[in-house]
């Protein structure tokens, strides 16, 4: 009977030990610091780009990709003047053309990027040297996607690694996102994917670095985060002050993984059909999911991309301004 109870008590020391270095519930985030007049805006040069758009950035330039374009889709600028120096992937459904544009990927080692085309089922490939010198241009298919289950969004390692949000049909007009490991060259997808036992609809976007092998899964219908490292063994489960609420607001936006071993994440906490949809804050994490301050950025964010280069943040916004760069140096 004592060696049963002794047994008991041991069991239940390591099952608390594993619980709170897993399950890390933050009541409050609290320690704000109003960004909002460090975020500098920036024109497009003359060059007019949709509401809905995404950035990207690749050696020296920034490439905004404009998903509601009308004539080229990518257009290319000097990351640090914004002069504009290049389009390309004009729309249409041309073989040198793009139908649907979906993700861009880059690959700094052979100064590329891959543009996903969920029209044509294709990912092409882009030399960037070419497209600035050649406005002609016509990219190399890289690959067929399979549209069973493929690639939304992804971080380029090399042709056999990426990590990234895969996307399963699932039923009429539903699908399964998870995170996983992609391998270009034999197409084959392996999940990675911490899957919560409370979660019922799964919408995530995520975040990944190569620097520290850790990924983090984003809800964006509940207010949790979790940190996996690249085979899928979860480091932890972030609950924020809402978890556990209803799902009909919108939580995290988008996320990166910074130079200094923290992770930032936008997030909204606003209902879903208002503007409060949008994310104006981002909140800044330790790599064990450990709460530190919050940036109050005070734009409603579409968008977010990381230039680990210069530590900047650049925004697409749906507020007076569309484009703006927030200088992480000094804030964190």
């Amino acid at each position: 009977m004592v060696r049963l109870l002794l047994l008991l008590c041991v069991f239940m020391f390591f099952s608390c030990t594993r619980n709170l270095s897993t399950e890390k519930y933050q009541k409050s985030r609290d320690k704000v610091e109003n960004v909002h007049n460090r975020v500098e805006e920036f024109d497009t040069d003359s060059v007019l780009i949709g509401n809905y758009a995404r950035m990207y950035t690749l050696d020296d330039y920034l490439l905004i990709a404009d998903h509601r374009g009308y004539n080229k889709l990518i257009h290319i600028f000097d990351k640090n003047s914004f002069c504009h120096l290049a389009s390309t992937a004009p729309l249409g459904p041309g073989p040198s053309e793009i139908t649907v544009l979906g993700h861009v990927a880059i690959d700094e080692k052979r100064r590329k990027f891959y543009v996903s085309d969920h029209g044509k089922q294709k990912i092409f490939s882009y030399d960037i040297d070419s497209v600035l010198v050649n406005p002609d241009y016509i990219p190399e298919v890289k690959l067929t996607i399979d549209h069973t289950n493929f690639p939304s969004e992804y971080e380029y390692i090399n042709d056999t690694l990426c990590i990234g949000r895969t996307i399963a049909p699932s039923g009429v007009n539903d699908y399964v996102p998870s995170v996983s490991r992609w391998n270009m060259q034999t197409g084959k997808i392996v999940p990675i994917s911490y899957n919560h036992p409370e979660i019922r609809h799964k919408r995530i976007t995520y975040a990944s670095s190569q620097r520290y092998g850790l990924i983090a899964e984003l809800y964006s219908n509940y207010d949790l985060l979790t940190i996996s490292d690249f085979n899928g063994n979860l480091k932890c489960n972030v609950y924020g002050p809402s978890w556990g609420e209803s799902t009909h607001n919108h939580y995290y936006g988008e996320g990166f993984f910074d130079n200094s071993n923290h992770l930032i994440v936008s997030y909204s906490g606003g209902d879903n059909n208002t503007d409060a949809y949008y994310p104006t804050r981002l909140f800044v994490f330790g790599l064990d999911g450990a709460y530190i301050k919050t940036l109050n950025v005070g734009y409603k964010i579409n968008s977010i991309s990381y230039d680990d280069k210069a530590n900047r943040l650049y925004l697409n916004l749906n507020d007076e301004i569309q484009f703006g760069y927030l200088d992480l140096d000094g804030l964190i």
